[in-house]
């Protein structure tokens, strides 16, 4: 089962992947590192102690899996840049009945949020508009 905004069909979530993209140390130091605070990929160069382009490899993956999000900062002498967060909030591995169940928890945004009751109202409106009953007040 997957919780927050993942389905299982739209990264193929499987304990294999999950594993894997949590087995590397990188990995699990930028989610970490980008938990406290939004931080740069040159932040993370430095406390990953890889290169940068190994840095970008484990941000791909990590953004692909909905595990990190990213967005746009300026600074005055450097100028635009790219800074992550961490949208991981849990993964548990429940092993039972002969199998495997992997649970990702995310940390959603007010403007998720905001987004899912809107499209739960329109839901909501759409099927009382089609619960017409020909009674008329």
């Amino acid at each position: 089962m997957i919780a927050g905004t993942l389905s299982v069909s739209e990264n193929q979530w499987s304990p294999d992947n999950v594993i894997e993209v949590l087995a590397s140390s990188q990995s699990r130091k930028i989610l970490s590192a980008a938990s406290v605070r939004p931080v740069s990929a040159e932040e993370l160069e430095q406390i990953c102690d890889v290169s940068l382009p190994t840095v970008y490899r484990r941000i791909n993956v990590l953004v692909e899996y909905d595990l990190l999000s990213e967005e746009q900062a300026i600074d005055p002498e450097k100028g635009q840049y790219k800074r992550f967060s961490t949208d991981l909030k849990e993964v548990r591995l429940v092993v039972e009945d002969g199998g495997f169940d992997i649970q990702v928890k995310l940390r959603r945004d007010t403007v998720d949020k905001l987004d899912e009751v809107l499209e739960d109202l329109s839901r909501g409106r759409a099927r009382s508009d089609g619960d017409d009953t020909g009674e008329t007040t």
